[in-house]
């Protein structure tokens, strides 16, 4: 009888540390993971690196944008599973970035988020134009109007700065102004798109005295961190953009980390 349970009970045993290997082995697949210091671009690399995405790889802007908006979705997933609660507002600027981030909050939906975006200064391009009918087709309300701090704080559980990107030069027009300087106040967790607003693309944040600093809880890089983010401070730093060509990263000595499983975007702080 004792040696026909230890049979029965090594059996059990076996079977328990296969279920537990298995687990162990789906944590590790989807979890994003800390990695090795990756290369910072300067803007004049960043700029070049887009060029060639663009002439060289035939990426489309669209495509561009579809792949950035969705990893910016991922990474806040990863970081801000409990925010589902409230709304989270997507502030949206005239460029490439405000229409990334146009993709993201269609993107957050779809991950069971309550996206709201705020687009001031809309353009007549074409993309722009059915990046906002997407959105609007997916029932994602536009505000017209910025809220006050306190009403932010009140409504919303997350900010995601979109408004400019590394393109950015001062002055800060003064429509967007009042903007960057309600984002730099908020209490709220701040995300922000490749880099925050208003930072320099190299030397980080405004110290001009004028230009309001933003200090980002998340920042989201794209394609490569750029050299601004050397002076992030903030808890959570994520990569977003798994479409780089193994050859242009190579070009540039990028020193892409690998991402987790099937995911879009790797925490790199």
């Amino acid at each position: 009888m004792i040696s026909y349970l230890i049979f029965f009970q090594t059996k059990s045993d076996d079977k328990m540390i296969s279920i537990c290997r298995k687990s162990l082995l789906l944590v590790k697949s989807v979890a994003p993971v800390s990695c090795r210091m990756v290369k910072h671009l300067a803007q004049e690399e960043a700029i070049n690196v887009d060029l060639e995405l663009f002439n060289t790889y035939k990426f489309s802007v669209s495509q561009l944008m579809e792949l950035a908006g969705l990893s910016c979705a991922q990474a806040v997933s990863h970081c801000y599973p409990a925010v589902q609660s409230k709304p989270v507002l997507v502030l949206c600027g005239p460029g490439n970035n405000g229409g990334d981030g146009l993709v993201m909050a269609r993107h957050l939906q779809l991950l069971g988020y309550t996206p709201q975006i705020f687009y001031p200064k809309r353009t007549d391009k074409e993309l722009y134009k059915d990046l906002v009918v997407q959105a609007e087709l997916s029932d994602i309300p536009f505000i017209d109007s910025l809220p006050s701090s306190e009403d932010l704080a009140a409504t919303y559980s997350l900010l995601v700065d979109c408004v400019f990107g590394f393109s950015f030069k001062p002055p800060v027009r003064p429509q967007f102004s009042p903007i960057l300087d309600t984002l730099a106040k908020t209490n709220l967790p701040l995300v922000c798109v490749d880099i925050p607003s208003g930072w320099d693309v190299e030397l980080g944040p405004p110290s001009d005295g004028a230009t309001p600093a933003l200090s980002p809880d998340l920042l989201i890089s794209l394609t490569a961190p750029k050299k601004c983010a050397q002076h992030f401070t903030g808890r959570f730093h994520y990569l977003g953009g798994r479409f780089v060509p193994r050859q242009l990263a190579e070009k540039y000595q990028l020193d892409l980390p690998e991402y987790p499983g099937t995911q879009c975007c790797v925490r790199i702080n």
